[in-house]
């Protein structure tokens, strides 16, 4: 097993994957926060495919070859477990030999057979709950997966759609998605997400990435999911709502205050 109660699941690393100076500045500085504090179980994550991209014009990534070679570098060289994503069933088992756990986008978390394919792999499986469904639904999401055969499986919040371009969190949904006895992670990045508000792309807010973070943390969220960057501006995919990478720190700090002092004995 990956996740650990004693610890605070920091899912983190950039929105794609673009090339080894970017994965390389990202993982040192997540070394960085390994080393400083111990109560963070972190899991390097990127994606090598963006393919649900706004428009046919978006960049899409490194293509799955090169990606997974990035992977596997951080993976040996930085020690991380790794994530990506998968859209396509043929898509598993690759990324399966090289990643400690498989994805499911949002827009994907009800399609049966990439679920069930994902759960054979033995792999972890962290499952997006849809903009488009309430927490109460996710159990039958996570049943799929648990008779598919996963073993450990995460569930990730990432905002609801609220009216048109626009998202909203429902700080219940950790409690009621808890109930499943899966680990609920909160993806503080596309939770602030403006869909296809960036004329072509997405916009977003990535000012309101701290205060949700860590309200989702005070609520009980056994973890956070967080895109950062070195440079966000020039990012190739979700600029607007990624942490600039030198922010980072002090943001984690802050959460980790919050999750001492929800997880402290009551006396």
């Amino acid at each position: 097993m990956i996740f650990d109660s004693k610890r605070l699941l920091l899912i983190a690393g950039p929105c794609s994957l673009e090339n080894e100076q970017v994965t390389r500045a990202v993982a040192s500085e997540l070394g960085s926060l390994g080393r400083a504090y111990p109560e963070l179980n972190i899991v390097f994550k990127g994606s090598y495919d963006k393919a649900n991209r706004t428009s046919l014009a978006g960049e899409r990534g490194t293509g799955m070859e090169a990606g997974l070679a990035l992977l596997a570098l951080v993976k040996s060289e930085y020690g991380f477990p790794v994530l990506t994503d998968v859209h396509e069933t043929s898509h598993v088992q690759p990324v399966a030999a090289v990643c400690d756990v498989v994805q499911i986008p949002a827009f994907l978390c009800r399609q049966t057979d990439l679920l069930l394919a994902a759960a054979a792999t033995g792999r972890v499986v962290n499952v997006k709950k849809g903009q488009f469904l309430s927490p109460q639904e996710m159990p039958f999401v996570v049943g799929k997966l648990k008779d598919g055969g996963a073993q450990e499986i995460w569930q990730t919040e990432r905002g609801t759609t609220f009216g048109y371009q626009n998202l909203v969190v429902d700080m219940r949904s950790f409690a009621i998605m808890r109930r499943s006895g899966c680990p609920t992670v909160f993806d503080a990045t596309h939770s602030v997400q403006l869909p296809g508000a960036g004329g072509g792309k997405s916009g977003g807010q990535r000012e309101f990435v701290p205060p949700l973070a860590r309200a989702a943390v005070a609520a009980g969220a056994d973890g956070l999911f967080i895109e950062t960057h070195p440079d966000p501006a020039s990012a190739i995919s979700d600029g607007p709502n990624m942490v600039p990478l030198a922010e980072l720190p002090q943001l984690i700090e802050s959460c980790l205050a919050v999750w001492r002092a929800t997880r402290r004995p009551c006396k």
